[in-house]
């Protein structure tokens, strides 16, 4: 199984993994009802603060499970659906849009 990883929603920054080699930062997911997590370490796996993006995307959407929230983020075509918000700041103010996904899945960043 290959890594998860987006861009921070504020600054388009990816979120690296720490196998990657690369600096990691700190990290905030936010959902739709102001609830925040942080992560100051990623690894690459969806978890920040312990708590998995797709189980909450998963829990959002009124949906059971973390293979829900996969499916629904993965969806083709694509299902209007909330998401959860990754930024670098614990003060970003939510917007009902999904985070861009990171090419180089946190991880795979020679070349670069």
């Amino acid at each position: 199984m290959g890594f998860f990883s987006w861009k921070t929603q504020d600054t388009d920054r990816s979120i690296a993994n720490h196998y990657s080699g690369k600096e990691t930062f700190t990290v905030y997911m936010h959902d739709h009802q102001g609830n925040v997590w942080e992560e100051s370490n990623y690894d690459g796996y969806g978890e920040f603060g312990g708590k998995d993006f797709y189980a909450l995307l998963a829990q959002m959407n009124g949906l059971e499970t973390r293979d829900d929230g996969i499916d629904l983020f993965f969806a083709d075509p694509p299902r209007a659906h909330l998401s959860p918000n990754l930024s670098r700041r614990r003060g970003w103010q939510y917007v009902n849009a999904p985070p861009g996904n990171c090419r180089y899945q946190g991880y795979f960043y020679r070349g670069e």
